[in-house]
């Protein structure tokens, strides 16, 4: 990284050049600057800045659900995401109430217990087993947000404006966070000093060797919303983060299989499927047309949001076999947008530079040369119940080859969609550092990455897919 000159470095009494550097308001908690180039305003009066990174580690109700009867499933899903906006509203809480951890963890604690309780209840009425071991997830703690180590690059302005009180007294605000809450710069390595660490499971002779790709822009349109209607349907604000959309034209939470199948499609050869994943932002202060709204920066979500420069929709086949068609509206999420306090059991995310794609992060964001982009790839699981089109905690009904290639007992090898976007990030994230959107409480994490896709293929053009994958054909 060059060295940044005194003059662009200068702190003053009206701008602050910080790297992790925190303004605590009531909104949440906001990192003003996450790069050295940085220049933003100074605190709000009633605002202060404190050093502190720390996030709320919650257990994923979600995620431990097996089996939700569909009778039930609009109100559990609703419940589920209240207990993510509980989260979410605790950590902005405890983001500015210093000392008061266990007050606002306690106050959390029964607010989950009590909607725990009524999904599970939900459940049972609906005349299946009660799911055990719910209520003992109620409790939550308090999770180090791995703070900035360094990690061997050049900084400027380090932490002097850490603990100053710019007024309010107690240094809460009912004014929204200015920017987001991360990242890190130990978020961040130099792509060059990876070793390359991309391996691929040998052709076997009954492989399918061919693909299907559909090119369905990049979202110059901006279509953006924080909804998941995979995880949280019917649900506003189900993601707390934004998402890109290419493809199917209508996709938001009250969207149903009828409404996707009568939608248009931004896909040139007709395919209706929806594609969606976090924005990614520049760290660089500026306010988008979300910075006062749900998922954007009332929630620590800020920064100017980047086009993709390229997106490619490729659907590859099996190492080992043949594929078969996927149902129509099934339902694939990778990776896992709460990997920071989940842990890596689900995550997926990959980030690379091109002319680097031997060398995949999974923990890391990219720092790329000159003349490099940021690239960041989604493998979609492989594998297919034969069954389900979706499940309880939308994981169960899909999963990944094994590291030979052949699917587990049970499942069958389907298309593999492998979404690769492209962006052009000022100086490779070197001049300005960049992050995905997240829930508030994970603190842009590059871990939790995640890509979302529901199957609207007409069935005609799956067959063409899948005819084209076996037969060892390229295709669109």
């Amino acid at each position: 990284m060059r060295p940044q000159s005194h003059k662009r470095n200068r702190i003053t009494n009206k701008t602050l050049a910080l790297i992790g550097v925190l303004v605590l308001g009531g909104g949440g908690t906001a990192i003003v600057a996450a790069n050295a180039n940085a220049t933003v305003t100074a605190p709000r009066s009633g605002q202060r800045s404190v050093a502190w990174t720390g996030t709320v580690d919650c257990p994923d109700v979600g995620d431990r659900l097996r089996v939700v009867p569909a009778s039930t499933r609009r109100e559990v899903d609703r419940r589920l995401a209240q207990l993510d906006t509980q989260v979410a509203q605790a950590y902005r809480r405890l983001a500015w109430r210093r000392g008061r951890e266990r007050e606002v963890l306690d106050a959390l604690r029964k607010q989950r217990q009590q909607n725990i309780t009524r999904i599970a209840d939900t459940i049972a009425r609906a005349g299946v087993a009660r799911p055990r071991g719910l209520d003992a997830m109620s409790a939550c703690q308090i999770k180090s947000g791995q703070p900035d180590s360094g990690n061997g690059q050049e900084q400027s302005g380090g932490n002097s404006g850490a603990g100053q009180d710019s007024g309010g007294k107690d240094g809460s605000s009912d004014q929204n966070p200015p920017a987001g809450n991360g990242p890190a710069r130990a978020d961040f390595v130099d792509i060059t000093r990876v070793r390359p660490n991309v391996r691929q499971p040998r052709d076997l002779r009954n492989s399918s060797r061919g693909s299907f790709s559909s090119s369905c822009g990049t979202n110059r349109q901006r279509k953006f919303n924080s909804d998941n209607v995979i995880v949280a349907p019917g649900v506003s604000n189900g993601a707390h983060h934004m998402h890109d959309y290419v493809g199917n034209r209508s996709t938001d939470a009250f969207s149903t299989n009828e409404s996707l199948a009568a939608s248009g499609t931004t896909c040139s050869n007709g395919d209706q499927s929806t594609y969606y994943w976090p924005v990614l932002r520049l760290q660089d202060g500026r306010q988008e047309r979300d910075a006062n709204a749900p998922g954007g920066g009332t929630e620590g979500n800020a920064g100017t949001i980047l086009t993709p420069r390229e997106v490619t929709i490729k659907f590859v086949g099996s190492p080992v076999s043949k594929v078969t068609a996927m149902p129509r509206f099934l339902r694939i999420i990778t990776g896992d947008a709460k990997a920071f306090t989940n842990g890596t059991a689900n995550a997926n995310a990959s980030w690379s530079c091109t002319g680097f794609e031997n060398r995949q992060l999974k923990d890391k964001y990219p720092l790329c040369p000159r003349g490099s982009n940021v690239v960041r790839t989604f493998k979609f699981q492989s594998c297919w119940d034969g069954q389900n089109t979706d499940s309880a905690n939308h994981r169960t009904h899909v999963t990944f080859a094994q590291a030979d290639g052949r699917c587990p007992s049970g499942f069958r090898a389907i298309p593999q969609l492998v979404q690769r976007i492209v962006y052009a990030v000022p100086g490779g994230g070197r001049s300005n550092l960049f992050a995905v959107d997240s829930f508030p409480e994970q603190l842009h994490k590059p871990v939790t990455d995640h890509g979302d896709f529901i199957n609207v293929m007409q069935d005609r053009l799956m067959r063409r897919a899948v005819g084209c994958i076996n037969g060892g054909r390229t295709c669109r």
